[in-house]
């Protein structure tokens, strides 16, 4: 993000609770988020440098102290990078070597990781689609999930294939306006 002002880690913390609280659970977005929101469970990690270089490390670290607690202490993480790979080609080749970089750590079958966006978009889809919101943060992040957590809530919620079109349909509803009207763009929540 070169030319911009640097992203302070509180300030992204705060913005990405903003849109946690607001577009994840508000529209109910992910309904596994809300327990482990309320718990404390989420561990929020900010990597502040804007050369994407040692990213990957700091991924293989949280990954690391993820597996290192109970579930019940830190269920997962998001890795929130503020100040680097602002274009989300880039963003989304760096996720897909750190998915494979997870896997010769071990990782495989412990950890999922999704990823989210400010630009994020769907293959096939037109840059300024709703539906690509579902995917769309503040800044550029990857959340780290356990596998063990996911299936539990999977097994747990009727119908979970059916999330993806419910948040499309959602959002949909909620049109561009209303999701502008969220306010859960970088610098809106107070650190």
């Amino acid at each position: 993000m070169s030319g911009m002002a640097t992203i302070a880690p509180l300030q992204a913390e705060a913005d990405m609770r903003r849109w946690l609280e607001r577009a994840v659970l508000g529209l109910n977005l992910c309904p596994f988020a809300k327990a482990v929101h309320v718990k404390g469970q989420i561990h929020y990690a900010v990597y502040e440098s804007a050369d994407p270089a040692d990213l990957m490390d700091a991924l293989l670290s949280q990954a690391e102290a993820l597996a290192a607690l109970d579930a019940s202490e830190r269920d997962t993480t998001l890795l929130i990078a503020p100040n680097t790979l602002a274009d989300f080609l880039d963003f989304n080749d760096f996720t897909a070597r750190a998915e494979r970089r997870l896997a010769r750590a071990g990782y495989e079958g412990v950890f999922q990781l999704a990823s989210f966006h400010p630009r994020f978009q769907f293959a096939g889809t037109e840059a300024d689609d709703i539906g690509n919101a579902t995917n769309r943060a503040p800044y550029p992040t990857l959340h780290l999930l356990r596998e063990d957590s996911v299936g539990r809530a999977v097994d747990a919620f009727p119908d979970a294939e059916t999330i993806f079109e419910r948040n499309i349909d959602t959002l949909e509803a909620l049109g561009p306006q209303g999701w502008a009207a969220l306010d859960v763009g970088p610098g809106s929540a107070k650190p």
